[in-house]
């Protein structure tokens, strides 16, 4: 049986698709209800990183749920809390160790960017309130958050509801928007954030946030050397805050705990989210560094937002099993090695007249489909070519995550594949092996 929109009374994201019943999941592996079995080659949406069905992290909810499973976070703290938090801070860049617990991506940058706003009204400087970020990002769909990402069509629906935050191009190298070569373009991309501020004025900017490796919007787009320390001297010349969004790149995901650690930077403000708990509860941060913290304990005594399950002792129990999971079993090297062993294979299929780029570092990577890859000439979006490639694949037992109107806020089309740290070489055979099967049939289709 295939369930979806209008049987049953779930209110289903895409109305007009059939799901599949998931009955269990093993390793990298899930299978429905009919004992199909599909590769999770993308762990959901680069969420599940230590794979599906690990006893331990379900004995930790037992565990913490029998002790207690909820306390309200303005007025009690838990062991599983308070020891998550320490466990984190030991693997957080140094400086970043005052830890706000949420639930999901969005909250968490809506919190920074709160933090940022409330952080520059107790240091005298009420006229910052804007965060500016770049074109084709994604940082969440809650309306601060939607404001600040720059995906076009996610953006275009709710454009009267959202604030007037800037934004500047993406370091993509692939597609510079400048059509520069590096390292002879001098880094414009992150100049251009220079001329923003300038133009804005220099004043009103609180924060800049962005992905260090960025994520599903344009397809695991690692930024050029320089980047990313020009991005940080042009915040700290403007008094400007450098919010690090870390919610896919970050826990172990590109072969670092934090992308950021590849970068040499240092920011002021993290987000994290989805790695964090691998997927089995619903679990995020605002993470900060103690003089920005100890500014508002100073001024107003303490931030000035709340969730009713910020601070849950259930999620910060999953979260602390996680993480003693990844440290065990050598995860965060396994997830570089495999990583760079996915790219080599992931390399090969460019033997398909489509697919244009392959790129991303660890196991955070991406397939760019183009109609002519000498031009980079991108597929009408009328073709829906991810969509058909993802649907193909899906049918043959591989699940990936799509990406679309990268290019030009409409054209645009890539995979991301992303697959739970513990994945294995012959699994990553098996996972290249489906993706030739797919693209052999999605090359008699274009041609």
């Amino acid at each position: 049986m295939e369930y979806g929109y209008p049987q049953g009374h779930v209110f289903y994201r895409k109305m007009a698709h059939k799901y599949p019943l998931i009955t269990r999941g093993e390793g990298v592996y899930l299978y429905d209800e009919k004992g199909k079995r599909y590769l999770d080659g993308s762990g959901g949406a680069l969420v599940v990183n230590i794979g599906h069905g690990q006893r331990e992290i379900s004995q930790a909810v037992i565990d913490q749920m029998n002790q207690v499973g909820y306390v309200h976070g303005t007025q009690f703290t838990t062991r599983s809390v308070e020891e998550y938090a320490d466990a984190l801070a030991e693997i957080l860049p140094a400086g970043m160790d005052k830890i706000y617990f949420l639930s999901g991506g969005s909250e968490a940058v809506e919190g920074a960017i709160k933090l940022a706003r409330q952080y520059c009204l107790e240091s005298g400087q009420p006229q910052r309130w804007r965060v500016a970020s770049r074109w084709h990002s994604y940082h969440g769909n809650t309306l601060g958050s939607l404001s600040v990402t720059g995906r076009i069509g996610s953006r275009k629906p709710f454009l009267p509801l959202l604030l007037n935050f800037p934004h500047f191009p993406p370091p993509y190298c692939y597609r510079c928007p400048y059509d520069l070569v590096y390292p002879e373009c001098n880094l414009k991309c992150a100049k251009a954030l220079e001329n923003l501020i300038q133009v804005e004025g220099p004043d009103t900017i609180s924060g800049v946030i962005m992905e260090p490796v960025i994520g599903a919007t344009v397809g695991a787009v690692v930024p050029p050397d320089g980047y990313l320390s020009l991005i940080q001297e042009i915040c700290q010349r403007y008094g400007t805050l450098y919010i690090d969004d870390e919610v896919m790149a970050g826990m172990g995901r590109t072969g670092r705990w934090f992308a950021v650690e590849h970068f040499d930077v240092q920011p002021d403000i993290m987000v994290a989210g989805k790695g964090m708990s691998g997927g089995y509860f619903p679990l995020s941060a605002v993470i900060t560094r103690e003089e920005i913290a100890e500014r508002l304990r100073e001024k107003s005594g303490g931030f000035t937002h709340g969730h009713t399950f910020s601070h849950h002792p259930v999620a910060c129990a999953v979260g602390l099993t996680v993480i003693r999971y990844i440290q065990r079993n050598n995860l965060v090297e396994q997830c570089r090695k495999q990583g760079a062993y996915l790219l080599q294979k992931l390399e090969e299929l460019k033997s398909f007249p489509f697919v244009g780029d392959v790129r991303g570092k660890g196991l955070m990577t991406a397939i760019e489909f183009v109609r002519d890859r000498k031009t980079k000439e991108p597929f009408p979006r009328s073709d829906k070519f991810a969509e058909k490639a993802i649907d193909l694949a899906f049918q043959n037992g591989l699940v990936l995550y799509p990406g679309t109107g990268f290019v030009d806020g409409v054209k645009g089309d890539m995979v991301m594949v992303g697959p739970p740290f513990i994945i294995e070489e012959k699994q990553i055979d098996e996972l290249i092996e489906i993706l030739r099967t797919t693209f052999s049939r999605m090359e008699s289709m274009v041609q």
